[in-house]
């Protein structure tokens, strides 16, 4: 009886050890997708830990700017108002989440389902013809874990490719086409 108990308990324990080990399909790899142009998700890898710039709020949605280690940098150094162009390899990221009420304090709006999400690179040799940016929007899919290039049929409209920000930033020329400031700390 405890011979059998015994082996009972260890056909188990290997179950267990064996389903842990077996390989999990994977998800699809977001560093995969890449804009018409030449830019891709991948150039950005990592901006998930990036240190927050700012954060803005529209009725449409959500969104936390995000810099790379070279454009927390710029900013520190008092870019836009110090009148000096953002370095090349600068990047900035900004993810856009759906608007919800907090459960538990519904006088605040916090992020929903995410919607997408912006790069910006400043790299002259690249994008010198559009004031030195490339840009992409990635919009996400969470029925299926995906990110696919924005498209003209997006609002706002995307030309999807490394400059489908061009006309928008146009307007903040004077600030290296870069809207957003850097929040004090």
């Amino acid at each position: 009886m405890k011979l059998a108990l015994l082996t009972g308990c260890a056909a188990l324990v290997a179950t267990i050890a064996f389903a842990a080990d077996a390989p999990t399909k994977p998800g699809p790899d977001k560093y995969t997708v890449k804009v018409p142009g030449g830019l891709a998700f991948s150039e950005f890898k990592g901006y998930e830990s990036w240190q927050v710039v700012s954060a803005s709020t529209t009725d449409r949605g959500i969104a936390v700017i995000l810099g790379n280690p070279a454009m927390i940098k710029a900013y520190e150094a008092g870019i836009p108002a110090n009148g000096k162009p953002v370095p090349d390899g600068a990047k900035m990221a900004k993810v856009h989440w759906l608007p919800k009420k907090n459960q538990y304090f519904p006088t605040a709006t916090v992020p929903g389902a995410q919607h997408d999400v912006d790069f910006m690179v400043k790299d002259n040799k690249r994008f010198g013809d559009v004031g030195g940016w490339g840009y992409a929007v990635f919009r996400y899919d969470a029925a299926t874990d995906t990110f696919t290039p924005g498209t003209t049929a997006d609002q706002p409209p995307q030309a999807n490719d490394a400059k489908c920000g061009v006309a928008c930033h146009t307007i903040v020329k004077a600030n290296d086409y870069v809207f957003t400031e850097y929040g004090h700390r």
